[in-house]
Parts: C-alpha cells; sequence; structure tokens
C-alpha cells in the first residue's frame, strides 16, 4: 500500500509499506517532496499526476530493494549508490579512474564511516587542509602531495555531494561553501640529451616491448593513450610514417575501449627516424612470433595492437606509467612523468633548430599558438643561441674590415 501525506504549503510526503519486521510490526519507508514551481503548484490535475508518478517510482525503489533511508545512510553507503547511478554513465573511464583511485587511498578513509548528513562545511576543510601537511603523499615519492592533487579531491567531493543535493538527500552541498584550491603548477624539466642517453642506454637491457614504447614516445612524442591505440596497419613501412588515429582505455570491467582522438589536430601522420623504424621491424618479428605461439589462446578480437599482453588483449592505460615509473626508480634516474617524455621530444627538437610549426604538427596541437605557449622557454632559449650564430659572422666581418 501506498499513499501521499501533504506536510506544508508546498511539500509532501510519499509513503510505502515495506513489509513487516521480525516482531510482525508493518514496515514503513517515507520520502519527502519539495515543489518550488508555482505553475506546477497552481495546477491540480498537474500536480497529482507528478506526485502519482513520483510515488510509482519511489515505489519501485522499494521494492527493488534499492532504498536506503537517508538518515541511516553512510558516505560509504552513498558513493557506492553515486557510482552505479551516476558515474560509470556519466564520467569519461579515465576520471573515474582518478576518482576511485582519490576515493579509495584518501577520502573514503576519511569519511566513509559518516552518515552523509553529518559532513559540514568544516569538516571538507580540515580534510583538505590535512592534505597541505608534510607526508601527505605516501607511496612512490614520499612527501607533500602537488596542489593539482589537492583540487582533485575537493573536485570528487563536490561531485558526490551534488548527485546528494539533486537527488534530494542533502538540502545544501557541504563543499559548496569550501573554497577551491589554487593549483600551483610545477614546471615540466624535461630530459637533457646526456640524460636521454642515459635512459636509452638502459633500456637496452628490459623487455622489448617497452623499449621500443618509450623510444617510440621519445622519438613521436604520442601521448601515452596514443601509443596504446597504435595498430601494426598504422605502420608505414616504405615510407617510414606512423598514422596516429585513435586512443585506447580500459573500462573497470577490463573492456578495450578504441576511440578517436578528441581534436582534429590529434590525427596526424609523424615521421619516423630511420633507426626507429628498424627497430619496429625487429619488434614486429617478436610480436608475429609472439602471437604464433599462442594460437587460439589469441584474445586480441579485431585489433591488432602494437604494444599488448602476449594474449593481444590491451594493456590498461596506468601500466605505462607503473612501469616507467619503478624503471626510474630501480636505475636511480630523476623522476619524471610519463607524459614529460613527449615534452622531453618536443624540446631536443627545439634543441636542433627544428620550426615550432612542424613540432606542432608532429605533436596534434590546434595550433601553433598552443605550442609556443607550452615550450615558450625552450623556443627562447634556441632563439637566443641562434642569434649568437650570427656573432660570428659579424666578428669575421669585421676582422676584414
Amino acid at each position: 500500500m501506498a499513499s501521499i501525506e501533504k506536510r506544508g504549503v508546498n511539500s509532501w510526503r510519499l509513503v510505502v509499506e515495506a513489509g513487516y519486521d521480525a516482531a510482525g510490526k508493518r514496515l514503513k519507508r517515507y520520502k519527502s517532496i519539495k515543489i518550488d514551481d508555482p505553475a506546477l503548484l497552481k495546477t491540480t490535475k498537474r500536480l497529482r499526476d507528478y506526485l502519482n508518478d513520483e510515488l510509482i517510482k519511489f515505489k519501485i525503489e522499494v521494492e527493488a530493494g534499492e532504498y536506503i533511508a537517508p538518515e541511516k545512510m553512510t558516505f560509504e553507503v552513498f558513493v557506492q549508490e553515486w557510482e552505479s547511478k551516476y558515474a560509470r554513465k556519466h564520467l569519461a573511464e579515465k576520471t573515474l579512474y582518478m576518482y576511485q583511485s582519490n576515493l579509495k587511498t584518501r577520502i573514503l578513509p576519511t569519511f566513509g564511516h559518516f552518515k552523509l548528513d553529518q559532513i559540514k562545511t568544516i569538516h571538507i576543510v580540515s580534510f583538505l587542509d590535512s592534505l597541505t601537511a608534510d607526508g601527505a603523499r605516501k607511496g612512490f615519492r614520499k612527501g607533500n602531495l602537488s596542489t593539482g592533487s589537492i583540487e582533485i579531491n575537493h573536485r570528487v567531493l563536490k561531485n558526490i555531494f551534488s548527485r546528494a543535493v539533486e537527488w534530494k538527500l542533502l538540502k545544501q552541498n557541504p563543499v559548496s561553501g569550501v573554497k577551491k584550491p589554487t593549483v600551483n603548477h610545477k614546471e615540466v624539466i624535461p630530459y637533457d640529451e646526456l640524460e636521454v642517453q642515459q635512459l636509452l642506454h638502459l633500456l637496452q637491457d628490459e623487455p622489448i616491448h617497452w623499449r621500443i614504447m618509450i623510444t617510440l614516445a621519445l622519438t613521436t612524442g604520442l601521448r601515452r593513450g596514443e601509443l596504446l591505440g597504435l595498430e601494426w596497419h598504422h605502420v608505414d613501412w616504405e615510407s617510414g610514417v606512423l598514422s596516429v588515429t585513435q586512443s585506447v582505455s580500459m573500462s573497470p570491467a577490463g573492456i578495450a575501449h578504441v576511440k578517436e582522438p578528441k581534436t582534429k589536430s590529434s590525427k596526424r601522420k609523424v615521421a619516423l627516424p630511420t633507426s626507429m623504424l628498424e627497430e619496429l621491424k625487429e619488434y614486429y618479428l617478436f610480436k608475429q612470433g609472439e602471437r604464433d605461439k599462442i594460437g587460439d589462446l589469441w584474445n586480441g578480437g579485431e585489433y591488432n595492437f602494437v604494444f599488448c599482453h602476449p594474449d593481444g588483449k590491451a594493456f590498461h592505460q596506468e601500466r605505462p606509467y607503473l612501469w616507467f615509473r619503478a624503471f626510474l626508480k630501480k636505475n636511480k634516474l630523476r623522476y619524471i612523468k610519463f607524459h614529460t617524455l613527449r615534452h622531453t621530444s618536443a624540446t631536443l627538437l627545439i634543441n636542433q633548430g627544428v620550426h615550432a610549426k612542424i613540432i606542432s604538427e608532429r605533436l596534434g596541437h590546434g595550433n601553433i599558438q598552443v605550442t609556443m605557449n607550452t615550450y615558450g622557454f625552450a623556443l627562447s632559449s634556441a632563439d637566443k643561441a641562434a642569434a649568437e650564430k650570427f656573432d660570428s659572422i659579424l666578428d669575421k666581418n669585421r676582422g676584414r674590415a
């Protein structure tokens, strides 16, 4: 049995019976509805139809066992609801993975046991402040948490509580009163030529797929997802040109999602150094032999990825980053992010005097201004070095005068 009770000028309470408890007492579930639309309040039939629709939806929730009384719902339980009803449907896979990682590492250990309506603005402020303390970062790089990471935690909490307000579980978002953390972008210092030579030397003792991936990242400037999305038919063996047409990411269920790059300019052709092309040929033969051994256990489906597991299944997008991080630590090399290999590729070309327009096209930037803004310092240094070359010309001219 279900019913609607008027509670105020513009509020109603939905009542749905949910069976009996162990003592034989009838159980009821309640949900409050508040209507702020004046037009709807003035139209009796439309108002009645709207309330009846809400009652039916609420009854289905209760009967399906999906309804949890707000006053009994913990933050951890609501996060599960948020993930299944919102996050998996509306967030990009990379974003979802990042959100889940921060929830598991920091947010749930802090707020998981709280009742949803017990978390106040001051709790959020105190939590974010704790992330600025020394030692907040754990794992490989212990120390202070970056301002970018702190901002992500703020973003995750705001998203979750926004859904709680949207779904009428809370009246206000406790994060709304919290100032968004300021992000201080750290200067990215790519490897110089000496560091690159050392890196390439140490790669010779590593598995061939990692050696080729890192070398390809350095020589082409491809993004991580673009490297993982490469298939063998994207390599033009005659011209020595690589076609960048797609990227790949893995869903939480382990399904490879291949998609086109976000921008038109990201679709591009990148010329390979002759030595890189030769290494790719060696690697191709290795992968063909690997596939022959696998036989019927091949799991690549319609795709023939350049970088993948022996059975053809795509790598998870975090796999290259995790391997590269461990490789740097093992060999005591200066830590850089996997993405910094792309910046290293660009600065090496700048230092060799390659025109910014060519670099822009290789990187898949929307326009040359993006390249100029990103690598302004390196371009200025190269321009200064180029200007100084005129000194020798001018000095010789003065000597002949």
